[in-house]
């Protein structure tokens, strides 16, 4: 069940259009992540479901109630901004109880509300310490659960995470994901990382330019990308550019040849004889073959090319092959090292093909 509709969201800045006919929908008790890279529209977009900017047109309903018209405050809404935003001067009770206080509630309530939210986020104690006291991890709980302590309809997280070191953001997208799951809270999530998109979501909406590119599953967005951005956004991608061919096996399998020779197979995803395409490639899917006695002659995409760049990251190798006018990347075992200048073989099976659109 949709809990927030985004309708035919549009904002500009001046001549910039920022947000241009965005809509999508959040079901109750997941996470939809607003993915995208810097000022593709998403933390806009995000702004414009909180009430902290006037959308041009467009609408945004939360529990089939029009909210679009309410300012901030009366909508239901817990925000969790980037540099979570805490009060330096106040306790973590008194950051908590702030809001609480103005809406009036009673003292008694109060407290029990902020012992019961500081218990959800695993901070019980730490009511009499101040933000500087406190770790970056703890104070990104502490937002998490100023927001919470609201009981709000939906929480929005403005990429929450990103001010963290990566072992404590790795280790908090899992935090989130355990909490969230045992609420059963509904979050709208900005993040431009895209494992950490991966890792907390249920659904994905992809922005570039101000538009929804893609929209979907973590799942489908990794396997089935609609085009050249979305492949190369959402992992480390290498592309080769061609065109189709001929169609196999009714038309289920392509072949695209580039203009300098290389043919690659892979399934069709409703391409024509001539259309322009690209064929992406993930790092985690190319093979080496280090015995080409042994392979089979009879497989497709084997290709050959020369390491040109190679780098040493602890149990792998990050390797950069130039194949053809093509350079594509992998990484391998770092038992098993290549060296700059050495002619290597590699294959990619046909399930590992991605063929996209070339735009």
């Amino acid at each position: 069940m949709a809990i927030l509709k985004v309708k035919n969201l549009n904002k500009n800045f001046g001549k910039v259009k920022a947000v241009q006919d965005v809509t999508f929908e959040a079901t109750e008790g997941k996470v939809l992540s607003l993915l995208g890279p810097s000022g593709c529209g998403k933390t806009t977009t995000l702004r414009c479901i909180a009430g902290f900017e006037n959308p041009d047109q467009g609408e945004i309903y939360l529990d089939n109630r029009k909210i679009t018209p309410f300012p901030p405050e009366k909508r239901g809404i817990g925000m969790i901004f980037q540099n979570y935003a805490l009060w330096p001067h106040m306790t973590v009770y008194g950051n908590l109880a702030f809001g609480l206080q103005i809406r009036k509630i009673p003292k008694d309530e109060i407290t029990k509300k902020i012992k019961k939210v500081l218990g959800m986020v695993q901070l019980e104690g730490y009511e009499n310490r101040y933000p500087r006291q406190m770790s970056g991890g703890q104070q990104q709980r502490i937002a998490m659960a100023r927001a919470l302590v609201f009981e709000p309809e939906i929480m929005l997280l403005d990429e929450p995470l990103s001010n963290l070191d990566a072992q404590l953001r790795e280790e908090m997208r899992f935090e989130f994901t355990e909490l969230q799951r045992k609420l059963g809270i509904t979050a709208i999530y900005v993040t431009h990382d895209q494992a950490e998109a991966l890792v907390i979501s249920d659904k994905i909406v992809i922005l570039d330019q101000g538009k929804i590119v893609q929209s979907g599953s973590p799942k489908e967005i990794y396997s089935n990308p609609k085009n050249k951005f979305v492949a190369g956004f959402i992992a480390v991608t290498s592309f080769i550019n061609g065109s189709v061919d001929s169609l196999i096996e009714d038309r289920k399998k392509v072949v695209v040849k580039t203009d300098d020779g290389l043919v690659i197979h892979g399934f069709n995803n409703g391409f024509d004889i001539g259309q322009k395409v690209s064929v992406a490639m993930r790092m985690n899917v190319i093979k080496f073959i280090q015995d080409e006695n042994k392979s089979d002659k009879n497989t497709v995409n084997i290709f050959k090319g020369r390491i040109i760049q190679s780098s040493y990251l602890g149990n792998i190798i990050d390797y950069k092959i130039k194949v053809g006018n093509w350079e594509v990347r992998t990484n391998s075992d770092a038992k098993h090292g290549f060296k700059v200048g050495e002619e290597v073989t590699f294959y990619l099976s046909l399930e590992d093909i991605i063929v996209t659109r070339e735009e």
